[in-house]
């Protein structure tokens, strides 16, 4: 009788700790429904928000290092050693939008250093030194004929920001057409543009009129924020004189705005890979402007980032 009593008394237990247990589940259930459908009414206001007209302002950033030490280890190429990258990028936006106009500002800053340390060699540089170097500045005003087709003029800068600033810089200035088919995307076509080109070191650095084509997306889709941009000119005077420039941002939030970026950028420019492409004695790679290939310069990044 008293094993009937202990065993009727453990299936009593066991039955309460499912059911409690389901009961949780379901109550988790509830709260997780509650929550989403809170976080559908805060999306729904901040959409609201972001419709109205006025200044929008918004950046994320991606910040990448990485170090190491070595003491003997002889199957690295230098056993004794230390190193270290690291890499910082910025993006961000200032736009403003009213029923007749708008003004849209953005910008892009992409720096990265570089050492390496033998501790063998006395006498080889230990400092940082700087790798990937891109400042890009973008101003497009814009008066509407429609919601989705302007008139616009545009601004844009691009150079080196650590070295040689502005040597070599390039300057966009043109007028044309804007097309906004979606919030998220802007594209630019300017028939009427000058390329004015920067530079005291360079011989082969010339200015020009041509077309600018530019795309902008930008995308924020729960934890993910993504940018992308592409801006091209095409000279009316040779296309050696053109040039094309995309740069691809994204980032993905985990906590409280840090979370995890990547940044890439491709570049295409002759007059660029020219002038500053050097053989291991310093001089010109090239022979000409003519017969530099059409290099496909790239670079990318990984890292912490923060938005906000």
């Amino acid at each position: 009788m008293k094993k009937v009593v202990i065993a009727a008394a453990l299936l009593l237990s066991s039955i309460s700790f499912a059911q409690t247990v389901e009961e949780l589940k379901a109550e988790k259930a509830k709260k997780a429904a509650e929550v989403a459908k809170i976080q559908g009414e805060v999306d729904a206001l901040q959409a609201k928000i972001d419709a109205f007209p006025g200044w929008k302002f918004g950046a994320f950033g991606t910040i990448g290092a990485n170090f190491s030490g070595f003491a003997d280890w002889y199957s690295n190429a230098v056993p004794n050693s230390s190193a270290g990258n690291i890499g910082v990028t910025v993006n961000g936006y200032a736009n403003l939008d009213r029923e007749k106009y708008f003004w849209r500002n953005s910008g892009n800053l992409n720096l990265g250093w570089v050492k390496l340390d033998d501790k063998n060699d006395p006498t080889d540089d230990t400092s940082f030194r700087g790798t990937t170097d891109v400042f890009t500045i973008t101003s497009l005003f814009g008066y509407k004929l429609t919601d989705k087709l302007a008139v616009s003029t545009l601004g844009e800068y691009r150079t080196s920001f650590i070295s040689n600033f502005n040597d070599p810089g390039y300057l966009d200035l043109g007028v044309g057409i804007t097309w906004t088919p979606i919030k998220e995307l802007v594209v630019v076509a300017h028939p009427l543009n000058y390329n004015l080109v920067f530079s005291s070191t360079g011989v082969d650095f010339q200015s020009s009129l041509g077309a600018k084509i530019v795309a902008e997306y930008n995308k924020t889709v729960g934890k993910f924020k993504f940018r992308s941009n592409l801006s091209t000119f095409q000279s009316y005077e040779s296309s050696d004189l053109s040039n094309a420039t995309w740069i691809n941002s994204l980032g993905f939030n985990i906590w409280k705005g840090i979370g995890v970026g990547l940044e890439s950028g491709l570049r295409v420019n002759k007059q660029e890979t020219f002038n500053l492409a050097l053989d291991g004695a310093g001089n010109q790679l090239y022979s000409s402007l003519d017969a530099t290939p059409s290099v496909i310069q790239s670079y990318w990044l990984v890292g912490l980032s923060y938005g906000f």
